[in-house]
C-alpha cells in the first residue's frame, strides 16, 4: 500500500523533524518532501521503503504489544482505525461471535456491519468534539445489527479513542455486560 502524504507528513512531525532534514536524509531536496507531503508527486517503493525505515517509530513495538493484549484478552473487544474504521485486533471471545474467521474481516471496514445505533453515534462525533480530543471515551446502547457473518448483539459498548506510535488514533470497542 502506497504511504500517504498526511503519513509522511505526521511521522515527520511526530519526530520534530524539518522536511530539509529529511530530503538530506532521503539525498531529494526540500520541494520533494513538500509535494509528497501535499499529494502532488507519488513515493516511489523504493522511496517508501527508505521512508519507512527513517521514519520508523521507536516506540511501534507498543503497538505490537498493543494488538498482543487485545487478541489476548478476556473481554469481547476489538481495535478498529478510528478514521477509516479498519478491523486492526480482535480478542478470541470477540472473534467467538463472528460467523467467519477473523482472516475475512481483518483490515477490512466494519463500519457496514454496524447497528443503526452506531451509525448514528457515529455521525455525532464530530459534535461531540471526539476527532478534536474533546472526548475519548463513550458509552453506547447499541442494538443487534441482524448480519449473518458478524452479528452484534444488542447491549452496551465502550468506545475509548487512543494513539498508535505513529500518531493515528484508533478505537478500542469493549463490550460491557
Amino acid at each position: 500500500m502506497p504511504i500517504s502524504g498526511s503519513a509522511i507528513r505526521r511521522m515527520r512531525q511526530l519526530r520534530n523533524m524539518k522536511q530539509e532534514h529529511l530530503a538530506e536524509l532521503l539525498a531529494v531536496n526540500q520541494a520533494t518532501v513538500s509535494r509528497w507531503e501535499r499529494g502532488i508527486l507519488p513515493v516511489t517503493v523504493a522511496q517508501a521503503r527508505r521512508l519507512e525505515s527513517i521514519l520508523a517509530s521507536p516506540s511501534s513495538s507498543a503497538d505490537a504489544a498493543l494488538k498482543r493484549l487485545v487478541e489476548h484478552s478476556q473481554s469481547k473487544v476489538h481495535l478498529i482505525c478510528d478514521r477509516t474504521h479498519r478491523l486492526l485486533a480482535a480478542s478470541g471471545a470477540r472473534q467467538s461471535e463472528w460467523r467467519l474467521p477473523i482472516s475475512d474481516f481483518l483490515d477490512r471496514l466494519l463500519l457496514p456491519y454496524a447497528s443503526q445505533e452506531i451509525v448514528k453515534t457515529e455521525r455525532e462525533l464530530v459534535g461531540l468534539g471526539w476527532h478534536e480530543g474533546q472526548m475519548n471515551s463513550l458509552i453506547l446502547e447499541t442494538g443487534a445489527n441482524g448480519n449473518p457473518h458478524l452479528p452484534i448483539a444488542a447491549g452496551r459498548v465502550l468506545w475509548e479513542r487512543i494513539f498508535l506510535a505513529d500518531g493515528s488514533a484508533a478505537r478500542l470497542v469493549t463490550t460491557l455486560d
